[in-house]
């Protein structure tokens, strides 16, 4: 069973990398780029819950 480290690691990187894709295809697709900002939110509701500060690692802000 993962530790709440592990988890915090796991979802911090997610949250990395989705906010990646999301600025990389903002102006080309915005069906998928919608898709993309539903799972970003559910990540950042889910990182501020465990006590993530993400003021720091938050390039969409939104």
């Amino acid at each position: 069973m993962p530790s709440g480290a592990d988890i915090i690691k796991d979802y911090v990187s997610e949250f990395s990398r989705i906010q990646n894709w999301m600025i990389a295809i903002k102006d080309s697709n915005a069906d998928v780029y919608n898709s993309m900002h539903d799972r970003y939110l559910e990540l950042k509701v889910t990182l501020t819950s465990l006590g993530v500060n993400l003021t720091e690692i938050d390039k969409i802000k939104g």
